[in-house]
Formats: C-alpha cells, sequence, structure tokens
C-alpha cells in the first residue's frame, strides 16, 4: 500500500469517528478521565462546550451522541435515544446545583432572583421549587454567574456547574449568604433521585451506527469505572488545575450520581409530570433507552 493510500484510510477513520459532545464541567470529569486510561479517547472526536451548547449541537445533528440537559432531552425526545446507567444527577445533595439567598426561600415572593445560568433544567427545578414548595414567585432575570456582582442586585441566585461550587464552598459563607441545595431540595420533597443531564445518540444516527453507538456506550460506562475507582487519584489530577482542594473534589466526585436506573428514570417521570406542560413537552413523554 502506497503511501496516499494510507493518507485516504487514515482520513476516512478520521471522519468516521463518532462526533461525542464533552461538558467542560467539573461534575462530568469522572466520565471522561478514564476514556485514556481504557485506550478509547482516539476513537472519539470529542467537542468540548457548556451544557446548553452541546444540547444545541446534538439536537442539530452537529454531534451524534452526547450530553444533553434533561429539559432539551425530553423536549426532543421523538429524535433521541438514552443511554441506560450512565447520567449527571444526585440522589439528595448535589454540591453544584444551589440557591444563594440573603433572606430564607419563602421571603421571595416578588423578589429579584438573577439565573446564572441558560441551563433550562436547573432553572426550571429551581422554578418549581420555590413556586410549589415555598410558594412564592419571584421576578427573574438572567446574569453572568459572577456571586457578587449579582447580589448586589439580587435577593437570591441561581447558580449551576463550577460557579456555584465555587459560590457553595468560597463566595456564600464569606458573604454570610445562604445556600439552598437543589438535589437535596428536591430529594426532600419527592423522595427520589433527580438528573440533571444524560447521554443520548440521536436515532438517525443509531440506524446507521448501531455498533458505533454500543461502543461509545460501553467506553463511557467502562471510564466511569475506572474513575470512580481511582477517584482520589483523579481528584488530585484536578486540584492541581482547579480552585478546590483534592478532598473537596473527591467528595464532590462521590456525591454525584452517575446512574441511570430504575429510579433515576423515576425522578425524570415525575420531573416530567410536574412540568412537561409549562415546559415544552408532554407530561408522560416517552424515554427511549438504548437496547430497550
Amino acid at each position: 500500500m502506497d503511501n496516499s493510500t494510507v493518507s485516504t484510510v487514515a482520513g476516512d477513520d478520521r471522519r468516521n469517528r463518532p462526533r461525542v459532545g464533552h461538558i467542560q464541567f467539573l461534575n462530568c470529569l469522572p466520565l471522561y478521565w478514564g476514556l485514556a486510561r481504557t485506550g478509547t479517547l482516539l476513537d472519539l472526536e470529542l467537542s468540548k462546550d457548556t451544557p446548553e451548547k452541546l444540547s444545541e449541537q446534538l439536537i442539530r445533528g452537529d454531534l451524534d451522541i452526547g450530553p444533553i440537559t434533561l429539559v432539551e432531552f425530553l423536549r426532543n425526545a421523538d429524535d433521541l435515544v438514552a443511554f441506560p446507567d450512565i447520567a449527571v444527577g444526585c440522589d439528595g445533595p448535589v454540591m453544584s446545583c444551589v440557591i444563594v439567598s440573603q433572606r430564607p426561600l419563602e421571603d421571595l415572593d416578588r423578589a429579584r432572583v438573577a439565573l446564572g445560568s441558560t441551563s433550562r433544567t436547573s432553572v426550571r427545578l429551581a422554578q418549581l421549587l420555590l413556586a410549589e414548595r415555598y410558594g412564592v414567585t419571584p421576578d427573574y432575570y438572567t446574569c453572568p454567574p459572577d456571586l457578587g456582582v449579582m447580589m448586589q442586585e439580587a435577593d437570591a441566585a441561581v447558580l449551576i456547574g463550577d460557579a456555584a461550587l465555587r459560590a457553595n464552598l468560597h463566595d456564600a459563607p464569606r458573604l454570610g449568604l445562604q445556600v439552598h441545595d437543589l438535589g437535596a431540595m428536591w430529594k426532600e420533597w419527592t423522595g427520589l433521585p433527580f438528573v440533571f443531564a444524560v447521554w443520548a445518540a440521536r436515532k438517525d444516527y443509531l440506524a446507521a451506527e448501531p455498533t458505533a453507538v454500543r461502543k461509545v456506550h460501553e467506553a463511557f460506562l467502562a471510564s466511569r469505572d475506572v474513575s470512580l475507582e481511582e477517584v482520589t487519584k483523579v481528584a488530585e489530577q484536578a486540584a492541581r488545575w482547579e480552585a478546590f482542594d483534592a478532598e473537596v473534589l473527591e467528595r464532590y466526585f462521590t456525591t454525584l450520581d452517575f446512574r441511570f436506573g430504575p429510579a433515576q428514570l423515576a425522578g425524570v417521570q415525575e420531573f416530567a409530570r410536574r412540568t412537561g406542560p409549562t415546559t415544552g413537552f408532554s407530561a408522560d413523554v416517552n424515554v427511549e433507552l438504548l437496547g430497550g
């Protein structure tokens, strides 16, 4: 085989690699860290971005497989198949999806509440809890996730991801603010886990490349498992680059729930039942699982 033939084959391989999304938050690090350890990282064409942008890319067809926020998955469930056994969620506290407030939550009726993210799932969960559990209807507005700036104009703020983790562990205690964990609030209210994002494949890609989809699913399961087995090492490596020490990161990674089984599916269905008609999907939306 001459060099031109080799180049053509290599080029074809690159084009055929599954286009997979990668959320650039710490909460997804254990799902991706193990890809290098298991040798499957080079089999994927990874695109790194925020949860909202990755969701949009998957819906548009610019990605074949990827994480998608729960609300966007439920809105587009007819076109997507969820991966079983893998998600980003919690079964109690989550640490990185919070309401930070200057006053008790029951006093937030008509108060200004800053939404420091366009993540529709976390925002919708916060709005649901404030409306139905605390009976308040705040005046919401969207702004960048800077807690100090938010608290100059708002009585409370909704934060997710790394910004929420910083607010929860560093900034809110320093500023004397209350922190309310959305995962803990949902668990206390419903008794169920909460799922913030699922991994899904486009149905058209699954129809064309069923073997590739299943291999990607298996790769992420293996990556998660090896990451959690070596979670101390994952946390130590991450702590070299992050504003959190290794002990905090290990606690965070083991607080998160990366499963997507019957209990998590029940949590998704409960969220859909409570929010679907006002959020753009059916209250009894069908969640199709790979291999199901």
